[in-house]
C-alpha cells in the first residue's frame, strides 16, 4: 500500500513537472538542435579569434651558388630571420581576442534567450488554448443537454421546428469550434516538439507562471540594462574599437627583423647576427585615422541602441502595468455581472425564448473569451520584459 502511494505521488510530480513551463524550457535548452549548432559555432569562432595574434612565422633561406671559374669553389648561405611587430601590438591583439570571445558568449546567450522566449510564448498560447477548451467543453456539455431536451420536446410536439433547429445548430457550431481549436492546439504542440529536437511534449497547463514586475520602471530598467546581452555586446565593441586604435598605432611603427646567417665558401666560413627594420610609409596609412572614426561611430551606435531599448521597454512596461489593472477590473466585474444562473432560470420558466437566451449567453461567453485574451496579452508582455532580468 505504501509503495502504491509513493508511486502515485511520484507520478503526480512527474506529470506536474512535464506541464511546468520552466521544465519544458529546460528540456528545450537540452534538446534543441539549433542551440547545439550555435554552441559549436561559438566554440569554433572563439578558436578563430585566437588566431593571428602570435608572432609571424620564422623564415629560413638557403642559397647554393656555383663559382665561376670553378677554381674559386662554391658558396653556401643559410639565413634564419624572424620579424617582430612593435611589442605592444601583441598585447593589444591578445586583449582584443579575449573581448571578442566574451562577445561570442554574449551572442550565444542572446540567441538562447530569443529561442527560449519563443518557446515560452508558444507555451502561453497553449495555456490560452487550453483555457478556451475548458470553457468550450462546458458550453458543449450545456448545448448537448439543451439539444437533447429540445429533441424530446419536439418529438412530443411541445416545441416548434425553429426552436429545435436553433438548439441543434448551436451544438453543431460549438462542436465545429472545438475541432478548430484542437487543430490550433496540435499545431502549437507541433511547434513545441520541433523546438524540443523532435521529442514530443504534451502540455495541459491552464495557469500562467507568476511573474512580478515592479511598477517603478526606472528601478526595473537599471537591472534590465545590466543583463541585456546586446547592450553588453556593444560595450565590448566599444572596448575593442578603443584597443584597435592602440593596435593600429603599434602596427604603424617600424617592424624589427632579427636573424642568424651562415656563409660558407672554399676555405672560409662566416656567421653572425643580422638585423633589419621596415620603414612604415604606405602599408598602414589611414588605419589609425579609420580606427578613431570607427570608435566614434560605435559609441554613437551604442547610445542609439540604449535609447531605443529604453523607449521600447518603457512602452512595454507601461502596457503591462495598465493590462494588470485592466485584467483585475474586468475579472472582478465579470464575476459580479454573471447572469448564467438567472438566464437558465428565465429560460426554464419561459420568461425568455431560446433565441434571446442564446444572444445573452453568447454575450457572456464573448466576455469570458475577452478576459482570456487580456490575460494572454498581459503574460506575453510580461515574458518579453522578464527576458531582460
Amino acid at each position: 500500500m505504501l509503495l502504491l502511494i509513493i508511486s502515485i505521488v511520484l507520478y503526480s510530480q512527474q506529470l506536474f513537472s512535464q506541464n511546468n513551463i520552466d521544465y519544458i524550457l529546460s528540456e528545450i535548452e537540452k534538446n534543441n538542435t539549433t542551440l547545439v549548432a550555435l554552441q559549436k559555432r561559438a566554440s569554433a569562432t572563439q578558436i578563430e579569434n585566437k588566431t593571428g595574434i602570435f608572432l609571424q612565422n620564422p623564415e629560413i633561406e638557403f642559397n647554393y651558388l656555383w663559382g665561376n671559374p670553378t677554381s674559386i669553389g662554391n658558396k653556401t648561405d643559410i639565413n634564419f630571420k624572424q620579424t617582430f611587430d612593435f611589442p605592444s601590438a601583441y598585447s593589444y591583439k591578445n586583449k582584443i581576442s579575449v573581448i571578442k570571445n566574451e562577445q561570442v558568449e554574449l551572442e550565444y546567450h542572446q540567441q538562447k534567450k530569443d529561442l527560449l522566449l519563443k518557446s515560452r510564448l508558444i507555451c502561453y498560447d497553449l495555456v490560452y488554448t487550453n483555457n478556451l477548451k475548458l470553457e468550450l467543453s462546458k458550453r458543449i456539455s450545456h448545448a448537448q443537454n439543451m439539444a437533447t431536451s429540445y429533441q424530446k420536446q419536439f418529438d412530443l410536439g411541445e416545441t416548434n421546428i425553429l426552436t429545435y433547429n436553433k438548439a441543434q445548430l448551436n451544438l453543431l457550431n460549438l462542436s465545429h469550434e472545438m475541432e478548430l481549436l484542437n487543430i490550433k492546439r496540435n499545431a502549437l504542440l507541433g511547434e513545441l516538439t520541433q523546438l524540443n529536437g523532435g521529442t514530443f511534449i504534451d502540455f495541459n497547463e491552464t495557469e500562467y507562471p507568476i511573474i512580478a514586475i515592479s511598477e517603478n520602471f526606472e528601478q526595473w530598467y537599471l537591472q534590465a540594462e545590466q543583463n541585456n546581452p546586446l547592450l553588453n555586446w556593444l560595450k565590448k565593441e566599444v572596448e575593442i574599437s578603443q584597443k584597435q586604435i592602440s593596435l593600429n598605432s603599434a602596427l604603424s611603427l617600424p617592424k624589427i627583423q632579427a636573424g642568424y646567417m651562415i656563409e660558407n665558401t672554399v676555405g672560409q666560413e662566416f656567421q653572425g647576427f643580422t638585423a633589419g627594420l621596415t620603414i612604415p610609409l604606405w602599408e598602414h596609412k589611414n588605419t589609425v585615422k579609420y580606427s578613431k572614426a570607427n570608435a566614434i561611430a560605435i559609441q554613437e551606435l551604442e547610445k542609439d541602441h540604449k535609447l531605443q531599448l529604453y523607449n521600447h521597454l518603457k512602452t512595454v512596461h507601461q502596457k503591462v502595468i495598465e493590462l494588470q489593472k485592466n485584467v483585475y477590473e474586468y475579472e472582478t466585474k465579470l464575476k459580479h455581472f454573471n447572469n448564467l444562473n438567472l438566464l437558465n432560470k428565465a429560460l426554464d420558466k419561459g420568461a425568455i425564448n431560446l433565441i434571446d437566451y442564446f444572444i445573452e449567453l453568447t454575450a457572456y461567453y464573448e466576455s469570458v473569451h475577452k478576459l482570456l485574451e487580456l490575460k494572454q496579452d498581459l503574460n506575453k508582455n510580461k515574458a518579453v520584459l522578464n527576458q531582460y532580468l
